[in-house]
């Protein structure tokens, strides 16, 4: 284990005396040794992307110089993604003269060794404007935005509204504009709010756009049934506080409006920790859906890609249920970097817009706006709500809740007349959105351009032809007559993901997102790859470029990366166990881990063998899980059997630190510090419930922020 080489002998002293020795003893580093490729990049702590960021800071100056840009222009660390063998990817926003660059950000490429390779630019090149003095008002451009608003009807400003001075660069040649809020009737609500992007010499628009990223005005809430929710205990009672997701706050708006959801807000709090009654005459039934949709969308970008949180940077969004009145809403407001739920209105029965996929879709909007942030018009704005499709679709398939099981359907639970908001197996399928490419798209609600991304992304991951899936019927339809197989959906999101990261930038089109996603392909499974070849057929296929000349004509794409929480473990070396590597005796395999558990360390003892697992012993809050999907459970009367030594420093009889097993998302036992044992002692679990069926078993261990304890885990077996 990388946390605890340095200080092994402090906490083994602290362990045996019963004082707390080290305030931490996490590497402020980048997670070391065996790391999950989630999609090819390494796992950071907080203080290690706070290390690497900087660092991008320190070289920002010598960097822009080495760009040609201007003395005028400073660039400013965003983000920074380091892959598996260390070469690096940091974003920067762009300033001139102080003013912010709308569409001037750019990713730098680094090699391993520290060394520069390329590029990539929203605005290629320096920025020059006459001047930074504009000839209009700031109260001029407020009233010409008001009078140009389109997408909200009877537009205002209120004092929530702002008017700011930017340099406009999405187009060709750069000038100084306003970029102004107004506040009107539009498809976020009665007080949707639009932005207009004015030229601050004439007057002109620029752009204009819906600021709300939403699920666009549909949903249903109180559909995921009975679930685990992680909760916080304080005084005499609970809270929607979930700690092992960053501290996420799920609020009673208490009908505040959607410009300020927070206005009236109140924490649901009670003595009990039981929650909802999955129906809308609770008003926590829709605080558990979102609590549970938020929860796992946040497990997804951390199991699958390393993602620790929206910004990466494990802070979770506070989320508010009950917004507004009448509100068949939901958005994501990277403004407030919050999440709002409309309850619904009489169109789809008033109920809430908590849905699995809606919490995956709004979520996502936020990651977008902290990776590639795509401005939300034109053909980039369609890109921006595909995104939040796909991943919305792939935290369904995630989540594994067998009352909304995984489809390529986008709100198939939210009551539309039709049964769905949109369809990603064939977009046009609800009249307005575009399956196919066409000049056009850059000019259409980006709702309905999003669907050339979605076909694009489900044909890559399903291929061609009929099928059904989650119980729904899906055809992959092709706009050129094609047939091919897809890749599957977990390599089409590492895929995706990657692409978003680290080469889509504000202003990425259709077509440059195509060669995002094929240097994505060509960087996880190789230049010439069937996985990169069956991307460039998916983009045919949605009339966007040719097909490249198949590499290997019909050879199975290579292998999923191993963090894959989807992929199946093969070849088990434990005879009789249903699960893989039981034993840890072939270390990693089979496993997923969210640290580096798995260990032959001799600073402990395995119950067999010398490898076992490692879980907490930070003595601050933290969190872990190890993880194996795809388990087979038999029939009959199944048991989980598993050896557990606990150690800790923590005393009396109270729970504070815990690891609870979880199987399919529920909690089927739970430990603590109370359960301190001198040696390894034999746990036993009855799965009966789950007889006969596949499943995902995980272990997940949370230390609260004073003092430690160790969970030893070994021979773990399901039979």
């Amino acid at each position: 284990m990388n946390r605890k080489t340095a200080l092994a002998a402090a906490v083994a002293a602290a362990l045996t005396l019963g004082t707390v020795a080290v305030a931490s003893s996490q590497s402020p580093a980048l997670a070391s040794g065996t790391t999950a490729n989630g999609a090819g990049y390494q796992a950071m702590t907080a203080l290690g992307r706070a290390t690497v960021m900087e660092q991008a800071e320190k070289e920002a100056k010598g960097l822009a110089k080495s760009l040609g840009l201007g003395a005028d222009e400073r660039l400013l660390p965003k983000d920074v993604m380091v892959d598996n063998d260390g070469s690096r990817h940091v974003r920067y926003d762009r300033t001139y003269r102080g003013l912010p660059v709308v569409g001037g950000d750019l990713v730098v490429h680094y090699a391993k060794n520290g060394k520069p390779t390329s590029t990539t630019w929203a605005h290629e090149g320096a920025i020059k404007v006459a001047g930074v003095t504009p000839k209009l008002t700031g109260k001029d451009a407020s009233a010409t935005a008001v009078r140009s608003a389109k997408h909200v009807k009877q537009a205002r400003t209120t004092n929530l509204d702002t008017s700011q001075l930017v340099v406009w660069a999405v187009g060709k040649v750069p000038v100084l504009a306003y970029r102004n809020t107004v506040t009107g009737a539009g498809e976020a609500g009665a007080d949707s709010r639009e932005a207009v992007l004015l030229d601050a010499a004439s007057g002109a628009v620029l752009d204009q756009y819906e600021v709300n990223q939403t699920i666009s005005g549909t949903g249903n809430g109180v559909n995921v049934g009975q679930v685990s929710i992680e909760t916080s205990q304080g005084g005499s009672g609970y809270t929607l506080t979930d700690a092992l997701h960053g501290s996420t706050v799920v609020y009673d708006s208490y009908n505040s409006p959607q410009s300020n959801p927070a206005q009236n807000a109140r924490t649901f709090s009670k003595s009990s920790n039981s929650w909802g009654n999955g129906s809308t005459s609770s008003r926590e039934s829709a605080a558990v859906d979102a609590s549970y949709g938020l929860a796992k969308t946040w497990d997804f970008y951390k199991n699958t890609f390393n993602r620790s949180g929206i910004r990466n940077d494990g802070r979770g969004a506070p989320a508010y249920v009950h917004v507004d009145n009448q509100l068949l809403n939901a958005f994501y407001d990277d403004s407030c970097f919050c999440m709002s739920f409309g309850d619904g209105s009489s169109q789809n029965g008033n109920t809430p817009l908590t849905a699995l996929d809606v919490s995956g879709h709004e979520m996502s909007h936020g990651v977008t706006a902290a990776t590639a942030n795509l401005n939300y018009s034109g053909e980039s704005g369609g890109l921006n709500e595909a995104t939040s499709d796909i991943f919305g679709t792939m935290v369904e398939f995630y989540a594994n809740n067998a009352t909304d099981p995984g489809d390529y359907y986008i709100g198939e639970k939210l009551r539309m007349g039709n049964g769905y908001l949109r369809r990603m197996d064939n977009p046009a399928a609800d009249g307005s959105s575009l399956s196919c490419y066409s000049s056009r798209a850059g000019q259409v609600d980006v709702h309905y351009s999003s669907g050339i991304a979605n076909h694009f992304f489900y044909l890559t991951a399903e291929g061609t032809g009929a099928k059904t899936i989650g119980g729904l019927p899906h055809n992959g339809t092709p706009c050129n007559g094609d047939t091919f197989s897809g890749i599957g959906k977990d390599k089409a999101a590492a895929i995706w993901y990657r692409a978003l990261s680290t080469y889509m930038t504000s202003t990425t089109n259709y077509s440059s997102a195509r060669t995002a996603t094929l240097q994505a392909a060509s960087d996880l499974y190789g230049a010439n790859s069937q996985e990169r070849y069956i991307v460039s057929k998916a983009w045919a296929a949605v009339s966007i470029g040719t097909a490249l000349p198949d590499p290997g004509g019909n050879q199975s794409p290579t292998p999923s990366p191993t963090s894959s929480p989807t992929s199946s473990p093969t070849g088990n070396p434990n005879p009789g166990n249903a699960l893989v590597n039981g034993n840890f005796e072939q270390g990693a395999t089979g496993w997923t881990q969210s640290a580096n558990d798995i260990t032959n360390s001799t600073q402990q003892a395995a119950h067999g063998g010398s490898w076992y697992a490692w879980m907490m012993g930070y003595g601050s809050a933290a969190s872990e899980t190890l993880s194996q999907s795809s388990v087979a459970v038999p029939t009959g009367s199944p048991k989980l059997t598993f050896w557990l030594k606990v150690t800790t420093q923590e005393s009396g009889s109270t729970a504070y630190d815990t690891l609870k097993v979880n199987v399919n998302g529920q909690t089927v036992a739970t430990y603590s510090n109370a359960n301190a044992s001198a040696g390894y002692v034999q746990k036993t679990v009855d799965l009966s419930a789950f007889a006969g069926q596949t499943v995902s078993l995980s272990f997940t261990g949370q230390e609260d922020a004073y003092l430690s304890t160790v969970f030893l885990l070994d021979d773990v077996s399901v039979g």
